[in-house]
């Protein structure tokens, strides 16, 4: 799924942005407080931002793009207003999390990592969340929900679609 970024709507933080690249570009080290920076603005790193990052700090697109996708805490896709993560850690694997992560993507039909078109939810697989005796857990923008069934998931969903 293709997301367009819009510049025109995003013309004022655009403008933040820069300005605080051009504070940033002397200083040593900066690439990764203006990733943050622009991850916290736009909610994620789409090309066309990594883009003035590499123009103004004069970093080759390659390098900024590898440093985008090797963290995981920036985003290429935007995320979803409720991001939905299913604890894929060790207890809850051998308790089910994969039937879980598969009713999620299938009642949102979108896959891992992906956001829906209506912007309403991501999905992530995510390591221990440290609730092992509550798996398989997943998490809803913060909520924790655990001991699931696939057959509970459809109704979780449909609390936060409402």
């Amino acid at each position: 799924m293709g997301f367009v970024f819009d510049y025109e709507k995003n013309k004022e933080k655009l403008k933040e942005f820069e300005i605080y690249i051009d504070e940033k570009k002397d200083t040593r080290g900066s690439l990764m407080s203006v990733l943050h920076k622009g991850q916290t603005l736009f909610g994620y790193l789409p090309i066309e931002v990594q883009r003035i990052v590499s123009q103004k700090l004069e970093i080759p697109l390659a390098e900024i793009y590898g440093v985008v996708t090797f963290y995981s805490q920036f985003s290429i896709i935007p995320k979803g207003e409720y991001e939905i993560g299913v604890c894929m850690g060790t207890a809850c694997y051998v308790r089910g999390a994969q039937k879980i992560l598969d009713e999620v993507t299938d009642e949102l039909n979108i896959a891992v990592g992906e956001t829906t078109k209506d912007m309403k939810f991501s999905i992530q697989a995510t390591r221990c969340v440290g609730a092992c005796g509550l798996a398989p857990v997943m998490m809803i923008s913060g909520d924790v929900y655990g001991k699931l069934k696939g057959n509970e998931v459809k109704d979780i969903i449909k609390k936060y679609k409402d």
